[in-house]
């Protein structure tokens, strides 16, 4: 904390973010099967170890913890019913019309291109995977706001595994040729100082 006990240390956001989409049924894995799905067609050698490393990069930005831990609590608050009227039947109902958990996870693919942004929406049309299972509304949960997080994470991992290809092909190489910690576009490009 700063001197004045207001700021959070990284690592704190970092965790309470992923316990968030723990307690929520959401695990890594899962987001980087969807990953996996959507970039193996293009990736010789991915792999769903690269996959992971890619989710893990992308839930250590800020602006997708920020979106996941308002996102959540949202979630939970409506399951409570702790939402004012008519906020809490619109959330409760996940109405159509209620833009503003397709918004808050929008605004957190920015970070990552227009990509990311296509992905986003493909994923948020097409409910892969979990993302399926979240907008069903299986059980009493309430994931409105879940669901959307879910598909912006896996179109941010997406694109930082398109992207990766790029600087691979220009060097001849493939997924097969790297470690799943040297997904980052940055990692090992000549120019570069990372």
């Amino acid at each position: 904390m700063d001197q004045n006990g207001l700021r959070v240390h990284s690592q704190q956001v970092i965790d309470a973010t992923k316990q968030a989409l723990e307690r929520r049924g959401v695990s890594i894995e899962e987001i980087a099967k969807i990953v996996y799905e959507m970039q193996i067609a293009y990736n010789v050698g991915l792999t769903l170890e690269h996959c992971i490393e890619s989710v893990e990069s992308v839930l250590k930005k800020r602006e997708m913890q920020h979106a996941i831990l308002v996102g959540i609590e949202l979630d939970e608050l409506a399951e409570k019913k702790m939402l004012s009227a008519p906020l809490q039947q619109i959330v409760e109902a996940d109405e159509g019309l209620f833009g503003v958990d397709e918004t808050i996870a929008l605004g957190s693919v920015f970070t990552y291109g227009s990509i990311a942004v296509t992905t986003f929406g493909h994923l948020d049309k097409n409910k892969i995977g979990i993302i399926k299972k979240l907008d069903t509304k299986i059980g009493e949960g309430i994931h409105t706001f879940l669901d959307d997080l879910v598909a912006s994470i896996a179109a941010c991992a997406s694109s930082r595994i398109a992207h990766r290809t790029r600087d691979l092909e220009e060097h001849n190489e493939t997924f097969a040729d790297i470690e799943p910690e040297e997904t980052a576009p940055e990692t090992k490009i000549e120019g570069t100082t990372t």
